[in-house]
C-alpha cells in the first residue's frame, strides 16, 4: 500500500515542476522580436510593413524593430553571415531563427505561422542572437566582391594621363642626369598620388554616406560606367576621331612645369599631390563608379580596405615603370613607343571592363540584388 504521505509529496513535487514550467514558457512566451529590414521606394517593403502593422496590432507583445538598410547595413550583414544566407534584396525580416524576403501573400502567411509558432514555444531575438555571436567586420562576405574592385582598377591603370606624366618626370630626371634618384623621386612620386587618391576616395565616400544619397550615386556611377565603356570602345574602333580622355590641353603647360622642376625627394611628394589634381579629369571616371558601388554596398571599414586595394593595383604600373627604368631595362621614349602601339588595345579592354560593370550595376538594382 503507496504510503498517502508519499503520494501527497510526490503530487506536490509534480505540479511546482509544472508551474515552473509555465512560468518558464510564459517567460519565452511573452514577447517575440522580429528586425525587419526596409529601402526607401521599396513597394515590396510598403507592403511588407502593413502587414507587420496589422501583426503588431493582432499579437500584444510582438516587437518590431524597423531599419533602413542605408544606415544599418552592416548590422543586415552581420545577421546574413549568423543565419548563413546569402546577400539579398530588401525586405528582410529575422524572426527567432528564420530569415524571409520578398512579398507577397505566401510570404505574409509564413511569417504569420513563424509568429504563432514563437509566441506557442518561444523564441530569442535575433539581435540576442547576434551579440551572442560576437562577429566582427572580418568574417562578413563583402556584399562588393574583390573582383569587380581589381578589374575597375586595373582598367583604370592603363589610362595614358599617369602612363604620360610619369614617364616626362623620369625622363627629365635623365636629361638632368639625375639617373641615380630616378627609382626614388618616382616611387615618391608615385605614393604620394596613392595618398592623395585614397584620402578623396574616403571622403567622397564619407560625405556619400553621411548625405544618405547612395542610391542615387549608384544609378548615376551605373551610368558613368556605362559612358566611360562606350568612349574608350569609341578610341579602339575609331582612333584619333572626336576628343579623347586626357589632361585638358590648356593644363599640360603647368603640368611641365611642375614635373621638369623637381629637384628633391619632399619636390617628388609635394609634385605627387599636386599632379593628382591634374590627372582627375581622365582617371576619375572608374574611381567614381566604384565610389558608388562601395556607398550602396560596403561598411565604412570594408570600404577603406577595398579602396586601398583599388589604388595600389591603379599605381602599380607606375611603379612596375619606375623600376624598370631605373635599373637600365628599358628606356622612357621605348616605354611611350610601347603604349602608343597598345593604347587601341588598352581602350578596348577598358571600354569591355567599364560596360560589363555599368550594365551589371544596372541589371543588379532592377533585378533587386543591391
Amino acid at each position: 500500500m503507496i504510503d498517502r504521505r508519499l503520494l501527497l509529496s510526490g503530487v506536490t513535487i509534480f505540479f511546482l515542476l509544472l508551474s515552473l514550467t509555465c512560468i518558464v514558457t510564459a517567460q519565452n512566451t511573452d514577447t517575440v522580436t522580429i528586425i525587419f529590414f526596409y529601402d526607401v521606394g521599396c513597394p515590396d517593403c510598403v507592403r511588407i510593413a502593413a502587414f507587420l502593422d496589422r501583426m503588431e496590432e493582432e499579437h500584444a507583445g510582438l516587437v518590431i524593430y524597423r531599419k533602413n538598410i542605408r544606415a544599418n547595413i552592416s548590422i543586415l550583414q552581420r545577421l546574413e553571415y549568423l543565419y548563413q544566407v546569402q546577400p539579398t534584396s530588401v525586405p528582410v525580416i529575422f524572426i527567432d531563427e528564420q530569415v524571409f524576403t520578398g512579398a507577397g501573400r505566401a510570404v505574409e502567411f509564413r511569417i504569420e505561422q513563424a509568429i504563432i509558432r514563437a509566441f506557442a514555444v518561444g523564441s530569442i531575438s535575433p539581435l540576442t542572437r547576434l551579440a551572442a555571436a560576437n562577429i566582427v567586420a572580418a568574417d562578413i562576405v563583402h556584399t562588393v566582391r574583390i573582383p569587380v574592385v581589381i578589374a575597375a582598377a586595373a582598367a583604370d591603370s592603363i589610362n595614358p594621363c599617369a602612363f604620360t606624366v610619369l614617364l616626362l618626370l623620369l625622363g627629365t630626371l635623365i636629361i638632368a642626369g639625375k639617373k641615380k634618384r630616378v627609382a626614388r623621386i618616382g616611387i615618391l612620386f608615385t605614393t604620394a598620388i596613392f595618398i592623395s587618391y585614397f584620402l578623396m576616395g574616403i571622403g567622397l565616400y564619407s560625405a556619400i554616406q553621411a548625405a544618405y544619397i547612395q542610391r542615387i550615386i549608384f544609378l548615376i556611377s551605373a551610368g558613368l560606367a556605362i559612358l566611360l565603356g562606350a568612349w574608350n570602345l569609341k578610341d579602339y574602333l575609331w582612333a584619333g576621331r572626336w576628343s579623347a580622355i586626357r589632361v585638358p590641353l590648356a593644363w599640360q603647360p603647368a603640368l611641365k612645369r611642375i614635373t621638369t622642376n623637381i629637384v628633391s625627394i619632399p619636390g617628388a611628394f609635394g609634385a605627387g599631390l599636386l599632379v593628382s589634381l591634374f590627372l582627375l579629369p581622365c582617371s576619375s571616371g572608374p574611381y567614381i563608379v566604384i565610389l558608388g558601388l562601395l556607398a550602396e554596398t560596403a561598411t565604412r571599414n570594408q570600404a577603406i580596405i577595398l579602396l586601398a586595394l583599388y589604388n595600389l593595383i591603379f599605381l602599380l604600373p607606375l611603379v612596375i615603370i619606375t623600376l624598370a627604368v631605373s635599373l637600365g631595362y628599358t628606356t622612357t621614349a621605348r616605354t611611350e613607343r610601347w603604349r602608343r602601339d597598345w593604347q587601341r588595345r588598352f581602350s578596348l579592354a577598358s571600354g569591355a571592363v567599364m560596360l560589363t560593370l555599368g550594365t551589371g550595376m544596372l541589371v543588379a538594382m532592377n533585378f533587386g540584388f543591391l
